[in-house]
């Protein structure tokens, strides 16, 4: 059955708001619930304090009295009287004792002024005792550990006033104090959980301020708003956060710049041979250019350039997936270039180019000779296709302490400081130097790059020392040869 009442959507400055009022609250009265209750007995603490503290005249008159006597009889004779010594304004029996009718002064005793009434329910929690511990007078059911003073005499002890804890409290003025102290610490309480909810208020809106902006920047980047920017000068992790939502946003800019980009590099590699396919077609059609193998030979060169180029197309979008299949095994690096190096030089010598390839010691990585090979073959078919000839190609082969290093330098022309770093980016050439004239689409280098990717190494485009350009390769190296 569906509630009648409608479901609530709590955001999350709610939520937090709610958290801190709850913790602050059920804090804030646990700690008044204890505050109460410490203060209640704390407070009978107090009581039987100031009574003790009242009993020391008490104490010091027994102890006069007993100087006197020498000894507790004159209580046992009449035990009554140990209030009269307690309580001196209170004379239910008679007159005084006879040390309290006058002041004689061998006694060396003044006798003070009386004292105010002690409470009145401190005479039945009272019990004196002497020395050792015998009942003189009093309520024999005072508990041996309860509060006592001592009535001493020369500085000894002749005796203990006992006084039993008081079970509760009694008197209307106790009552109400501690009535009053209940309620002061409730008002407090209640004031106090007031200024939280309202500073947990302004600290939940504060807090989730920046939030508010993630969100909407975050809605913002997903309707294709990738210029939203957010304020990222916090310290905080609130801080990192939007730092991190600006670079999201800077490369998903970069990627949708890029993506188009692309798709217009594609749509101009794509239309350059079916122009000239198309233009051939034409003209056989026409009679302009008689069927002669000629003609179909510049026409099966067009093909093949548009096959390349969408098999390379087709490389890369195996590699953006991951799909490219690798077969990782250790093996030689040194004997994997010396391989393919010899399958490029009738090439580089039918272009007046000369291949160098100094003999190197063996370099073991963990590797796909077939992507491996095909790496090498690119590189050296970029060096072959942009070198003027007569140049000259040189490989070389280092090993470091974790990696082994491959450099292909290659003769005039050399490649533009500026574009060096981009050499590796898709459909990206240098005109001025690198035409299209010499063929290649630009995607070469991209495979290279993605498959280097893959084998957790690093490609780099410098300038040669022999003029031109020189690509430095960097793979990791593996522990032994298989």
């Amino acid at each position: 059955m569906p509630s009648i009442f409608p479901v609530l959507r709590l955001r999350l400055w709610h939520r937090l708001l709610i958290a801190f009022v709850a913790l602050s609250g059920g804090v804030l009265l646990g700690f008044v619930a204890w505050q109460l209750q410490a203060f209640r007995g704390r407070f009978v603490d107090y009581l039987d304090a100031v009574a003790l503290q009242r009993l020391e005249p008490a104490a010091e008159r027994l102890a006069t009295a007993y100087a006197q006597h020498r000894d507790w009889n004159f209580l046992g004779e009449s035990p009554r009287r140990l209030g009269e010594y307690v309580e001196p304004g209170r004379r239910p029996h008679g007159p005084p004792p006879d040390e309290f009718r006058g002041e004689p002064p061998d006694r060396g005793f003044d006798r003070p002024p009386p004292p105010p009434p002690g409470p009145p329910d401190l005479m039945p929690r009272l019990l004196l005792v002497d020395a050792s511990g015998r009942r003189v007078a009093g309520n024999e059911h005072v508990p041996e550990d309860a509060p006592s003073l001592a009535v001493t005499v020369d500085g000894a002890i002749v005796g203990r006033l006992r006084l039993a804890r008081q079970p509760e409290l009694s008197a209307a003025v106790d009552r109400a104090f501690a009535r009053t102290q209940a309620h002061d610490a409730l008002v407090a309480g209640l004031v106090i959980l007031a200024l939280a909810w309202l500073l947990a208020y302004v600290l939940s809106r504060r807090l989730l301020a920046p939030v508010h902006v993630l969100a909407r920047g975050t809605r913002a980047l997903a309707d294709g708003d990738y210029s939203r920017r957010v304020d990222a000068s916090r310290s905080d992790e609130l801080g990192d956060l939007g730092g991190d939502f600006n670079h999201l946003a800077a490369t998903l800019e970069r990627n949708r710049d890029a993506r188009r980009q692309w798709g217009a590099d594609i749509a101009h590699e794509l239309r350059t041979p079916l122009s000239v396919l198309r233009g051939e077609v034409q003209a056989l059609q026409d009679g302009v250019r008689q069927p002669v193998p000629a003609a179909f030979d510049s026409l099966q060169a067009e093909c093949e350039r548009l096959g390349h180029l969408i098999e390379d197309l087709y490389q890369l979008s195996l590699a953006d997936v991951g799909a490219l299949e690798y077969r990782f095994e250790t093996l030689d690096l040194a004997e994997l270039v010396q391989q393919g190096a010899a399958m490029q030089v009738a090439a580089c010598a039918d272009e007046r180019l000369v291949l160098e390839l100094p003999a190197s010691p063996a370099l073991p990585v963990r590797g796909d000779a077939r992507r491996l090979a095909q790496l090498l073959e690119n590189l050296l078919a970029n060096s072959r296709r942009y070198t003027d000839t007569p140049g000259r190609i040189r490989l070389e082969l280092q090993r470091t302490a974790t990696h082994a290093r491959l450099f292909i330098d290659d003769t005039p022309p050399a490649v533009p400081a500026a574009a060096l770093s981009r050499l590796f980016d898709r459909l990206y050439r240098v005109e001025s130097s690198r035409t299209r004239a010499r063929g290649g689409a630009g995607l070469g280098l991209a495979i290279c790059r993605a498959i280097v990717d893959a084998h957790g190494g690093r490609i780099e485009a410098r300038e040669s020392p022999l003029g031109g350009l020189r690509i430095v390769l960097e793979l990791p190296l593996a522990e032994r040869v298989a």
